[in-house]
């Protein structure tokens, strides 16, 4: 438990707010499924408006996709609904937070889904190479952290690779845009809806799939 004066944030690696556990909904026209929440884990009361973004209007899934990876996965919206989507594939769905990773992993089981598998930063193949990437980017971490984490993680992607993020535009979107041009990286805005923006990034030169 959080002692008096201090704080839990969904980044931390072991959250101490007090366990509140409870039930969300993600209705998507190609599937719904019921997750667990808990305190002291990313939009614990209801599915993120970006997170839902992101899957709506992303990339339809690829028959040639073997590695897709959730960055920042949380309790595993995204991770579930790609592992639906592509069966085929395995998901990793990576998140520092310890609760986080609980709780993706027993909605990945609760579903069925036998494809994802939950990770912690580091705890990864080294050789790992990602076919696409999605990510609702932990944002509050901080500029230099989080410019460190997307360098990682997108160098692992492979020639023919992508990335696809949301991000709030009053949180730096279009900021985090223009550095990611800067790193190198090909970016390109998929849509802006509801204050929200979806980034495509490739290796340089090379096209998003649609």
């Amino acid at each position: 438990m959080v002692p008096p004066g201090s704080s839990s944030h969904y980044f931390d690696a072991d959250p101490g707010a007090r366990s509140d556990r409870r039930l969300v909904e993600l209705v998507l026209p190609d599937l719904s499924l019921r997750l667990e929440t808990d305190s002291g884990v990313f939009a614990r009361d209801a599915v993120d408006t970006g997170t839902k973004l992101l899957l709506l209007d992303g990339p339809e899934p690829q028959p040639g996709d073997r590695t897709l990876v959730d960055l920042g996965s949380g309790y595993g919206p995204i991770a579930c609904a790609l592992a639906v989507r592509n069966p085929t594939a395995t998901v990793w769905a990576v998140d520092v937070n310890a609760r986080a990773r609980e709780l993706c992993d027993a909605n990945a089981h609760r579903a069925g889904l036998d494809n994802v598998r939950v990770v912690e930063p580091g705890a990864f193949p080294p050789d790992l190479v990602v076919d696409r990437l999605w990510s609702n980017p932990p944002i509050r971490i901080g500029k230099p952290a989080l410019r460190d984490l997307l360098t990682r993680w997108l160098g692992r992607l492979g020639p023919a690779g992508s990335a696809h993020l949301v991000v709030q535009r009053h949180l730096g979107a279009d900021s985090l845009h223009r550095w990611l041009n800067e790193a190198g990286w090909r970016v390109e805005r998929r849509g802006s809806k509801k204050a929200f923006r979806l980034l495509d990034v490739t290796p340089g030169g090379e096209e998003p799939r649609r």
